[in-house]
């Protein structure tokens, strides 16, 4: 892994970024967490001397053209964010930003396509069955042989993710996630110890330990609730923390994602290792996983953004 330096790159001039548009808020179900990342992402880069501004797409999308500006930082989440429909603007405007390409976002934001890759080029995730009005949930239930996670395909931060045992709960879940997303999926529940790890230009930072407080990592516990646990050291050996972020990697290639990014990994209780999902751009409150593993690499919250804003520069 590339070692880090808490002190600001003298050697190099910020003034190379040019003037720089922070994109938050959005209109998604994410909308309150990207805000909250992009005020914390705006504040570091001012705290550096960038030149910058924010700007929220669900306000208005003409600054995108009207304002004079080099390159973007964005700090959006969820739908018109990360699903490549702001990158594929910034694209036609030839404007360099952050994160993945376009279809790498979206790939990232479709759980369940981003699933049918992986099983293209054997990085291991729950099996899983798509969803619909007509579903028999009683045979969903049996070809699980247990529990299962129901998932919108398109939603993040946990939200309208649910766990169920029986085919009147899974019918149920799913009318829920539903309301989010018209594809929706269940996969097998795998009992385990979850695990993330950030990307940083090529590289996995520390795997971070996740033990929340209830039953799985959802949103209420990342967001609502204090009682959460966060392993640095992730608590693995060497050689088994390594199998996780070479596991984080390839599926973050995979999808063709780039720049930065989040892989999360459930660890099940033989040892193996399972992809959850990619978030290809992860919160970035100061308490967020990625900042947490930045830090233990010996990077922090200011030159965490710094570096993230310089893979726009190749």
């Amino acid at each position: 892994m590339e070692q880090y330096s808490s002190k600001p790159d003298e050697a190099f001039d910020h003034q190379s970024f040019g003037r720089v548009m922070v994109l938050s808020g959005g209109s998604s179900a994410e909308r309150d967490i990207s805000l909250d990342s992009g005020r914390n992402v705006l504040g570091a880069l001012k705290d550096a001397g960038i030149d910058c501004f924010m700007v929220d797409p669900r306000e208005s999308l003409s600054p995108l053209i009207t304002e004079q500006y080099d390159r973007a930082f964005i700090a959006l989440h969820g739908r018109g964010g990360e699903d490549g429909s702001i990158q594929g603007t910034l694209e036609l405007l030839g404007k360099p930003y952050t994160g993945s390409g376009i279809l790498a976002s979206a790939l990232a934001m479709n759980k369940l396509k981003a699933k049918q890759v992986w099983d293209s080029v054997n990085v291991a995730s729950a099996p899983y069955q798509l969803l619909s009005k007509e579903t028999d949930w009683a045979a969903v239930m049996s070809w699980f042989g247990g529990p299962a996670m129901v998932k919108p395909a398109h939603e993040g931060s946990s939200i309208g993710m649910c766990r169920v045992t029986t085919a009147e709960q899974l019918e149920a879940a799913y009318r829920e996630a539903a309301e989010y997303d018209s594809l929706v999926f269940a996969e097998k529940w795998i009992p385990g110890s979850e695990y993330t790890v950030a990307i940083l230009d090529g590289n996995a930072l520390p795997v971070v330990g996740v033990k929340p407080g209830r039953e799985y990592y959802d949103y209420q516990a990342k967001y609502l609730e204090d009682d959460n646990q966060f392993l640095l050291p992730c608590g693995l050996s060497d050689a088994l923390e390594q199998t996780v972020k070479n596991l984080a990697l390839k599926a973050f290639d995979a999808l063709d994602c780039r720049g930065w990014g989040r892989v999360d990994i459930i660890l099940d209780d033989a040892g193996q290792p399972w992809v959850l999902e990619v978030n290809s751009a992860p919160g970035m409150n100061r308490e967020s996983l990625t900042p947490m593993a930045a830090e233990a690499a010996g990077l922090n919250y200011q030159n965490l953004v710094v570096e993230i804003l310089k893979t726009t520069l190749s």
